[in-house]
């Protein structure tokens, strides 16, 4: 499979890495939704997070947090980590990927909001009974 971010990887298009080892590339997203908006992927595909083996997303997810430490000794605030899985959930790219964005504080371009709803006519245990029985 050849999409962008296999491109990259492979050397085909250019980057702004930040990191890279024999699995694992980190590089400057174009849009810099944030200074510092880097993306850190797997240089085999996978399509996303849930199609990814653990070793994969361990490597991933550990190269995205010393980035975060490494923005924050830049003089982030703060990082959200996240990966988007699939078309309705923000997923562009189909590749596994996972978003590091500093926050400075006034971060007006950068809204991750979650909506609190009224839970009280759900059956909390009952859902969390489902979610486990199918993991």
């Amino acid at each position: 499979m050849s999409d962008v971010f296999c491109l990259i990887a492979n050397g085909d298009i250019p980057s702004a890495k930040v990191y890279e080892d024999d699995d694992v590339l980190a590089f400057l997203d174009l849009s810099q939704t944030t200074l510092g908006h880097t993306l850190v992927i797997p240089k085999k595909h996978c399509t996303n997070i849930l199609d990814a083996d653990d070793e994969t997303i361990a490597k991933v997810f550990k190269i995205a947090r010393n980035i975060g430490n490494s923005l924050m000794k830049m003089g982030a605030k703060g990082v959200n980590i996240l990966s988007n899985a699939n078309e309705v959930a923000g997923q562009s790219v189909f590749h596994f990927h996972v978003h590091v964005l500093p926050r400075y504080g006034n971060d007006e371009n950068l809204v991750i909001s979650f909506k609190e709803h009224d839970t009280s006519s759900i059956d909390l245990k009952a859902l969390a009974e489902k979610i486990h029985e199918n993991i």
